[in-house]
């Protein structure tokens, strides 16, 4: 037998080992830790095989969701190796069925960057490929055991992920799509800055139009670097109520319809159900809207943008990253 044939063999047994799927599971190292202010903190990880970390178009990540699997004290994660796709999949559901103090905890998070893998020439040493996710942290008003594990992260220690998969071609996980719209409105609380600070970095130069965000203190104002024409506000929240600063300012700043007002969309109840609609913008050079952070905020900003103002809903993308006083997955 050739040595040919047996190469190929030898790769049609690795493909049958490792399937091509839409999702994997990533084993992660932590690298780096970077404490960006007191609210933020910034984990970077590498691994042997994140190089089949999925992402958009020309390597973007823009809103890219992720889930992290924080294991539960004294054990191990649960094997996930037959992960398919979805929280619809049997990998889910045989997660769940395991008892929570055994099987940890899983949440969702946004991927700050992703940096490929540079290989070795001459004498330069490769470079593995790296992501970042910057954790909140509200260690004095009630953390989760996401933020509680990434506030004493250090190099060293590991961690599951869950993502894309660079081999399946579509990248699951991605909801910003503003089409050919020239105007942009981004708005969301701290659980939303990555997401927009990965969408700005992405912007080409035409687009304007305005970021506004909601954060725990002015520390926690970070630089973010835009192409585009929009204008980037922070908000402290301070001893306020959470959104109150981004519902005024984001009524400052579009102004409700004159003469008529759009229709009244449907009632969500945010206790209830998940607060997620995200189309893909029509055809047009119009407002585009991306809002996302605490589920009741996002549910009155968007009813203000539809009903008051009178946008197009297939204009806005609204997103409950969380629900205040609810642990989601």
């Amino acid at each position: 037998m050739s040595s040919a044939i047996l190469e190929s063999e030898v790769a049609a047994d690795a493909m049958a080992a490792d399937p091509i799927k839409p999702m994997r599971a990533f084993d992660l190292r932590v690298s780096a830790v970077q404490q960006l202010s007191e609210h933020f903190r910034r984990i970077t990880f590498t691994g042997s095989d994140l190089e089949l970390f999925g992402s958009g178009a020309d390597g973007q990540t823009l809103d890219l969701r992720v889930k992290v699997m924080i294991p539960a004290p004294g054990h191990a994660l649960p094997e996930l190796s037959n992960i398919r796709g979805s929280l619809q999949d049997d990998w889910y559901q045989s997660w769940l069925a395991v008892d929570e103090s055994v099987r940890g905890v899983m949440r969702t998070y946004t991927v700050r960057a992703l940096r490929p893998a540079v290989p070795a020439v001459g004498e330069r040493a490769a470079v593995l490929a790296e992501l970042d996710i910057d954790f909140v942290l509200h260690l004095h008003g009630g953390s989760g055991p996401a933020a509680e594990w990434a506030a004493s992260a250090a190099p060293g220690d590991t961690l599951l992920l869950v993502g894309p998969c660079a081999r399946w071609g579509d990248c699951l996980g991605i909801e910003f799509a503003p089409g050919e719209s020239e105007r942009v409105l981004l708005v969301g609380d701290e659980t939303a800055v990555p997401a927009i600070a990965a969408i700005l970095e992405t912007l080409p130069a035409h687009v304007s139009g305005h970021a506004v965000l909601e954060v725990p203190t002015e520390g926690d104002f970070l630089e973010i670097s835009t192409p585009a024409n929009v204008e980037v506000r922070w908000l402290a929240r301070g001893a306020k109520e959470h959104g109150v600063e981004l519902s005024r300012q984001v009524r400052a700043l579009v102004a409700p319809a004159a003469c008529a007002v759009g229709e009244e969309p449907e009632d969500v109840d945010v206790d209830a159900t998940i607060l997620w609609e995200t189309p893909v913008a029509s055809t047009g050079h119009g407002l585009y809207a991306w809002i996302a952070g605490e589920a009741a905020t996002i549910r009155d900003l968007r009813r203000y943008l539809v009903r008051d103002v009178g946008m197009d809903r297939n204009a806005v993308a609204f997103m409950g990253y969380w629900r205040k006083g609810q642990a989601l997955s």
